[in-house]
């Protein structure tokens, strides 16, 4: 049975008129007209009754009334339910200085709007992010990289994110007006885990240019690389908005250190097939709406993967 057969018996009962039905369905009366008998002959009864001008439910078309709006509307119900996704699973994967630094703000607002949704976010690395998202375990990851280039992934870039070189106030570095990289010779790093995106294009770089460096410590937690600079054993390369508050306060420094190697995104990627269902949607908006830079990021990898 079509589901438009009961509408259209329902609107004729609302109506009590063929005619007006089909202009307020925007169907012809003839169409309408075979609908309703296409009912009457699944259910082998009159619908309807006509008296001189005016029409009503039999007493079979009043029973069927009543079922019929309690299907339509659990149907209607059924499609606002899945469109909103108001219950599920969202299963996020970032790194921790994301995490830490920019997400908090933006999960709670989501949560706002879907409080039904199970929402795991999960820390990784950036190279275990990347095959979830591939496999399809994760919705959506958000990873800070250079820009993203990848047959199955769909990379949105939300902003730039600036890396700084920071050290404790009292560095020799810090009366510097430039730092190269021969000035980074022999310097003690502390540094992220392995698997960090900037570590390695920073040891990369280093490698590139002859530096020689010792790694006093690794951590996966960026408190602990603060303190540890803050305590002069090190400099470390971190994302500026996980030292906003420290350089504010000028317990560190960020020494006049930068490369063109070093410009990284924060970006959003999914697997290019992923059905985007309303709360999927909801987060990508809110993550590049506090993206200030998203669209000039957007447009300068655009401009570098043309060229």
């Amino acid at each position: 049975m079509d589901l438009l057969y009961l509408k259209s018996f329902l609107e004729v009962a609302r109506c009590q008129s063929f005619t007006k039905a089909a202009e307020n369905l925007g169907y012809v009366q003839s169409s309408v007209t075979a609908q309703i008998q296409k009912l009457e002959n699944e259910y082998g009864v009159m619908l309807f009754e006509r008296y001189g001008r005016s029409m009503r439910l039999t007493s079979a078309g009043e029973q069927l009334r009543d079922t019929f709006e309690q299907i339509v509307n659990m149907y209607e119900d059924s499609k606002r339910l899945i469109s909103r996704q108001v219950k599920g699973h969202l299963e996020i994967g970032t790194i921790e200085s994301l995490m830490a630094f920019f997400l908090p703000p933006l999960f709670h607002r989501f949560l706002q709007s879907f409080p039904q949704i199970n929402l795991q976010v999960n820390p990784l690395i950036h190279a275990n992010i990347f095959q979830l998202v591939k496999t399809g375990e994760l919705d959506l990851g958000i990873i800070l990289d250079r820009p993203v280039e990848d047959e199955d992934i769909e990379a949105i870039p939300i902003r730039r994110e600036p890396l700084v070189l920071v050290a404790e106030p009292g560095h020799r570095l810090c009366l510097a007006d430039r730092v190269g990289f021969a000035e980074l010779d022999g310097q003690s790093l502390i540094v992220t885990e392995q698997g960090c995106t900037y570590r390695a294009a920073f040891q990369r770089l280093l490698g590139e240019h002859g530096v020689t460096y010792h790694i006093h410590h690794e951590f996966g937690s960026l408190e602990a690389i603060k303190q540890c600079v803050a305590y002069g054993l090190g400099i470390a390369l971190v994302p500026r908005i996980a030292v906003a508050r420290e350089l504010e306060d000028k317990r560190l420094v960020a020494l006049p250190f930068t490369h063109s190697d070093i410009t990284f995104y924060t970006q959003i990627v999914h697997h290019r097939k992923k059905w985007l269902n309303q709360a999927v949607r909801h987060m990508i908006k809110l993550l590049t709406d506090a993206g200030t830079g998203g669209e000039q990021a957007y447009n300068e990898k655009s401009r570098s993967t043309k060229s």
